[in-house]
């Protein structure tokens, strides 16, 4: 905290909101009152403008548009700090295997920051795509949502805010092509040789080891299937072709686990060789590791690129291209992009041959003369040589004509900002998009470290997220296939002594799209969203994160109370809807294991749920069921076929790009729109898996399938919030339209005894809160034995164990949360429905601060007492505190409480159990000293305003 003296007033004040010079204006906290903190977009000129910036008081992004767009400022107005180090392109894209930088700036000599000088000393790169224009406008909302329940007071949906659109255009083929970069082969190049291994042609030179009958390069009649032992040469060997620049191969290692004798491509000149080969067995102090070598001429390198495991379950594409003063070992995945792994000096002399297969480790026909390993199968799929660029040819494959929109929201009321991508195809000709990245940012590093070694590296304070985020409860690792913070190859000089240090923000999803844009068609990407941290405290950075998701995701803030039917038949349905009705219950799920079956579309079944609805929306409850998407096997072609030496991530599942899947998602939408149900249980949502069919009729094989089945269940996600369908999901898709997530929690642990339950509740609430809303997660009552356990474990019958049914309700209440209260009833007496139904009206009674943030200040372990505090600094009840007694004792105990976060600063009434209010003065840390009495196994709460 600090102290800001004016006259004899002391303001006291989180040291976030009066550090630098750039701080923002006013001393709100945006946490407790954002309304201050309006967006808007600058210019510094209205009719000719070289600078956008957009801004709203907590962070600023400048774009300089001149003479490309880049962003060259990105400040954190609450801690007066630069977030941005350097300068990069804003985005980049790879269309029909040319990649292409949009926007961006060269020349910037330092990339440990960056000086005003230095901007003014940057030059356009004639090769990246050239900005062209903006556009400038309120915020839209990307889909609808359908309020039909209760949530949080005044949402705004759209969120309120600004939007900024940059376009762009393709740059010349020649400029592409002059760059220097990694295109693909047929680019601007004429092929001079090709073969798909198809025939043998008779300027072939076939060689083979004399170690072993079999050796030879066309195994059982397929030409390239080498079959050979793994320490010995079988290669295809021709003569060097007039003009040839570029050599490539395709090759699948199969069984292969060589090291030296590696499949891979070979250059010769009558004085020597070198040789670029996949390395799948890896090297004597990397054992079985998949990695590259090389023979440069004179020495090897055993790790070619650096130490890196190879993924050798699909084939590689090796590539040498010989340039002005070098020679490219360049490699890709098949299906992947070209990257440079080593460069060869080169003296400009052409090679008089080349060898494709399996020689000694510097590509000459040479054997192991000790035991030369079992035999082993693998493939040259095929090779090409291409020769020299050809400048001043832009034919029509070259350069598509598509135009390119980056699109950025920025909000009022939180330090964030959204970023989107959209590619417009103008031509006549299909476009594939391999690849891209939406976002790119240089940022500054969270700290300075020398060594790295086998300990990771902290990424610098941002928050990034996508709404492509599935597989997961927590959001960094929903989000791990697409967020990336890497190494930064121009920042050289880095204190990191390898320069490993994770400074560079790439947005990219790290398989596919792999989509092709027909002629007038738009392809748009995820969204991603930037929340700069102003503190490093733990607290701060999730009433941040939670805040985001209040504005953009609203929906996250509806939280009915839930029953979870253990049956569906229309009797035990019944009594779950009228028991639900009379203590408050807000909805009604048919469970797994339930007998409930949204797959049935009969017309019988359809009619049949639809009584169910009517009757549950007399009662004022709403209803929904259960069904499970992945973690299951549908057989006859329907799962996903995975890679070799992958599963999916359930163990089983479904392709959604399957004819089954398709199937399965119209008998969704068919159900909803004809039975009035308004909840989904979405189980084994999603989770990213791959697939490698091409027989599907939603995908084309494994580059498209995950893009594709995303697609498909984001879009169903997205209807289910138009329409105001509830859904629960155990993964994490908020940003799609779902509205709660698992709060974190075993599933066994539910069989555990009934005192061990309560504990682990409060300690998952208190745990899953750190980044959710008590809104956005669920925990789990178990009304009836669930995995095992016995009587021990299970609260049937309810009256018998009824002050353990209480600890529950009103640890989960207690905290705003709400548990899947599974099994046949919720009460068996009339003592029983009266608890739950106190239970509920206390909630709903104090609901508006229970469902508020919470403070984390004791974590429950059993020991000694247990303690959060609710906070609400919009509502009337600005906190409710709770404190929790596992003990057998009685205590009684003084304990501080922070109220800043209520947005109290001087006084706090404070009331215990809506007893007498007593009036406490805040200290100059915004802190109270409460005595607190809680009875032996009991609780206590306390409301402050």
């Amino acid at each position: 905290m600090n102290i800001i003296q004016l006259g004899k007033l002391y303001l006291l004040l989180p040291l976030c909101l009066v550090l630098g010079s750039g701080a923002a204006q006013t001393t709100t906290d945006w946490l407790l009152d954002g309304s201050a903190y309006k967006a808007k977009m600058e210019t510094n000129s209205s009719q000719n403008p070289s600078r956008i910036i957009l801004t709203n008081g907590l962070i600023k992004r400048t774009f300089l548009i001149r003479p490309n767009a880049a962003t060259v400022g990105f400040e954190n107005l609450v801690t007066g700090e630069n977030i941005l180090r350097g300068v990069k392109p804003e985005a980049d894209i790879t269309l029909n295997g040319v990649k292409y930088d949009i926007g961006g700036l060269k020349g910037q000599p330092n990339y440990a920051f960056l000086r005003t000088e230095d901007i003014a000393g940057l030059t356009n790169d004639p090769a990246a795509m050239r900005y062209i224009g903006y556009a400038t406008g309120p915020i839209k909302a990307p889909f609808e949502w359908k309020q039909v329940r209760h949530h949080a007071p005044n949402p705004n949906w759209p969120p309120k805010g600004t939007y900024l659109r940059l376009d762009f255009q393709m740059p010349a083929a020649d400029a592409v092509k002059s760059s220097g970069q990694s295109l693909p082969s047929d680019f601007g190049r004429a092929a001079l040789l090709q073969s798909d291994m198809t025939q043998v042609e008779p300027d072939w030179t076939l060689v083979h080891s004399d170690t072993h009958e079999r050796s030879s390069f066309q195994n059982e009649g397929k030409i390239g299937e080498i079959y050979t032992p793994a320490g010995t040469s079988v290669f295809l060997e021709r003569a060097w072709p007039a003009g040839g620049a570029v050599l490539e191969t395709t090759i699948d290692v199969g069984t292969d686990d060589s090291k030296e004798w590696g499949p891979g491509l070979s250059l010769v000149w009558p004085n020597k060789t070198i040789k670029f080969y996949l390395r799948p067995g890896g090297n004597t102090y990397d054992d079985g590791v998949p990695m590259f070598g090389l023979w440069d001429g004179e020495k090897e390198q055993r790790a070619a690129g650096g130490r890196q495991e190879l993924d050798m379950s699909r084939p590689w594409v090796l590539r040498l291209r010989l340039g002005k003063a070098f020679i490219y070992c360049e490699a890709k995945p098949l299906g992947g992009t070209w990257r440079v792994i080593e460069k060869i000096p080169f003296d400009g002399k052409a090679p008089t041959a080349f060898r494709i297969g399996k020689t000694d480790a510097q590509g000459k026909r040479a054997d192991r003369t000790e035991s030369p390993g079992e035999l082993v199968r693998l493939r040259v799929m095929d090779f090409a040589v291409y020769a020299a660029m050809q400048m001043g040819k832009d034919g029509p494959s070259e350069v598509p004509d598509v135009r390119v929109s980056l699109h950025y929201e920025l909000y009022d009321g939180i330090p964030v900002m959204s970023k989107w991508m959209t590619v417009e195809n103008r031509g006549n000709q299909p476009v594939t998009i391999n690849d891209f990245t939406s976002d790119i940012l240089a940022a500054v590093e969270y700290g300075s470290k020398v060594e790295t070694r086998e300990y990771n590296v902290a990424k610098p304070n941002i928050h990034v997220e996508t709404d492509y985020a599935f597989a997961s409860f927590n959001v960094d690792d929903a989000n791990h296939h697409v967020v990336h913070w890497e190494t930064d190859p121009d920042y050289s000089t880095q204190v990191n002594y390898l320069r490993l240090t994770p400074c560079l923000l790439k947005v990219s999803p790290e398989i596919g799209p792999e989509q092709v844009l027909e002629a007038g068609d738009q392809f748009i990407s995820f969204r991603s969203f930037m929340l700069p941290y102003d503190s490093y405290d733990r607290e701060r950075q999730g009433l941040s994160l939670r805040k985001m998701y209040r504005t953009l995701a609203p929906w996250t803030t509806e939280n009915p109370l839930m029953m979870h039917a253990r049956f569906a038949d229309w009797e035990q349905v019944k009594r779950a809807i009228d028991q639900s009705a009379e203590v408050g219950f807000e909805m009604v799920i048919l469970t797994f294991g339930s007998g409930f079956n949204i797959e049935d579309d009969s017309e019988e079944y359809i009619a049949k749920m639809k009584q169910y609805a009517e009757y549950a929306k007399s009662k004022g409850v709403e209803i929904g069921g259960y069904s499970l998407l992945a973690s299951r096997r549908i057989g006859d072609g329907q799962d996903v076929v995975m890679p070799p030496g992958e599963r999916p991530t359930f163990g089983n599942s479904p392709c959604i790009g399957s004819e089954w899947g398709q199937t399965y998602f119209k008998k969704l939408y068919n159900f909803y729109e004809k039975t009035g149900f308004a909840l989904l249980e979405h189980d084994g949502s999603y989770p990213g898996d791959v697939c490698t069919s091409e027989d599907h009729p939603g995908h084309r094989g494994y580059g498209d399938s995950r893009w594709n089945q995303y697609q498909v269940i984001a879009d169903f996600y997205k209807w289910c919030r138009a329409n105001g369908i509830y859904l629960n999901v155990p993964d994490y898709y908020y940003m799609t339209g779902s509205n709660k997530c698992g709060m974190g929690y075993r599933e066994v642990n539910w069989s555990l005894p009934r005192a061990q339950q309560v504990l682990h509740t409060r300690q998952n609430i208190y745990d899953g809160a750190w980044t959710k809303t008590p809104s956005m997660g669920w925990m789990f009552v178990p009304l009836t034995e669930y995995h095992g356990g016995g009587e021990a474990a299970t609260i049937e019958p309810l009256n018998e164990h009824l002050d353990h049914y209480q600890k529950m309700m009103v640890s989960n209440l207690g905290g705003g949360v709400q548990a899947c209260y599974r099994g046949p009833r919720l009460f068996d007496t009339e003592e029983t429905k009266a608890m739950v139904k106190a239970s509920v009206d206390w909630f709903k009674k104090h609901r508006e601060v229970l469902e508020g943030d919470i403070l984390h200040l004791r974590r429950a372990d059993g020991r000694d007492i247990d303690y959060w505090l609710n906070v609400n600094p919009g509502g009337e009840e600005k906190g409710l505190f709770m404190v929790f007694n596992p003990l057998d004792r009685p205590v009684t105990r003084t304990v501080e409480i922070p109220l800043y976060y209520t947005g109290l600063t001087d006084e706090a009434s404070v009331s215990k159990e809506d007893g007498a209010a007593k009036t406490y003065t805040l200290s100059r840390d915004y802190k109270i000293r409460l005595e607190v009495e809680v009875p032996a196994n009991g609780y206590s709460w306390y409301v402050i305003k």
